[in-house]
């Protein structure tokens, strides 16, 4: 467990854990927005029918959130004003 512990350690705490390499096109990022809000969606749609009550309204909200999300992305890409 300590060797684990000492692999993980950081030289300092990260400023930026993920990034997203210069140059994308903009139809590529949309194209991977628009897949990852599909992944989402279906993850959250999975959870929300094992829930019950309020927890289950919540997760539906967030489902209708990523939704939107996705649809604005959608349209953005069918505009096709891609600078």
């Amino acid at each position: 467990m300590a060797a684990i512990r000492g692999a993980l350690r950081c030289a300092g705490p990260p400023d930026q854990l993920f990034t997203v390499v210069n140059g994308v096109d903009t139809e590529c990022l949309l194209a991977n927005l628009i897949e990852t809000l599909a992944s989402a969606d279906a993850m959250i749609s999975d959870l929300a029918f094992e829930l019950e009550g309020s927890r289950r309204h919540v997760a539906l909200g967030i489902q209708q959130l990523i939704e939107l999300g996705g649809l604005l992305a959608n349209r953005a890409l069918d505009n096709g004003d891609l600078r």
